[in-house]
């Protein structure tokens, strides 16, 4: 590792042993911060690959009510039913702070009515399977909103790890290793300095008896 290219003197041995002290606070509260992060999310990773299953499971049960609903009803009526949607969804999105990261939180606003009829159709036209197809899918959105959330989040948080783990690795193999070197280089100058300067006085004084 190259040392710095300072002056070796007493105040710039001063000032880098200060950064050497800062750098290595530094480095302990990043790599505390680094495991903090990769523990909360392996937590957040095995909650979200559970609830994708959750989801996924649910999303083809629906998907095959509606195939199934197809088989019985005209399909351009089940094209113009999914147009238009009975009640109006909102979605709420505000920030929250893990770990100094912004994830978001998504808040889902709708009647309770979209439960029991999440669009507008007549019974006449429908079948028992397209009612289990509607049925399956008001169920599913909100899971599927939750799990775009987590998603989102481990996508915010893998990044902060790795730019965290950048920041250590330039501490613990770059930064501190030169400042180390750096101070010992001057510390050995100095030493040096302080024998020469000894040895001159003994030569001066010999040379006055």
């Amino acid at each position: 590792m190259a040392r710095l290219n300072v002056n070796p003197t007493r105040m710039e041995l001063s000032r880098l042993k200060k950064q050497l002290s800062t750098a290595t606070r530094g480095h302990k509260l990043l790599k505390d911060k680094q495991d903090e992060l990769m523990r909360r999310f392996i937590l957040m990773v095995r909650e979200n690959d559970k609830l994708r299953k959750e989801v996924e499971k649910e999303l083809t049960a629906s998907m095959s009510a509606f195939v199934l609903a197809n088989s019985g009803i005209n399909e351009y009526f089940t094209d113009e039913l999914v147009t238009f949607s009975g009640e109006e969804v909102t979605l709420d999105i505000i920030e929250k702070n893990i770990m100094s990261v912004s994830v978001p939180m998504m808040n889902f606003h709708y009647d309770e009515a979209v439960n029991q009829a999440p669009l507008n159709y007549g019974y006449l036209n429908s079948n028992g399977e397209l009612d289990e197809a509607m049925d399956k899918v008001s169920k599913v959105l909100p899971k599927l909103l939750e799990l775009t959330e987590k998603e989102k989040t481990c996508q915010l948080m893998a990044t902060e790890i790795e730019k965290t783990r950048r920041r250590v690795n330039a501490l613990e193999y770059m930064t501190i290793p030169q400042l180390d070197e750096t101070i010992y280089y001057i510390q050995m100058k100095l030493e040096e300095n302080e024998r020469a300067d000894i040895t001159r006085l003994i030569k001066i004084k010999d040379m006055g008896k």
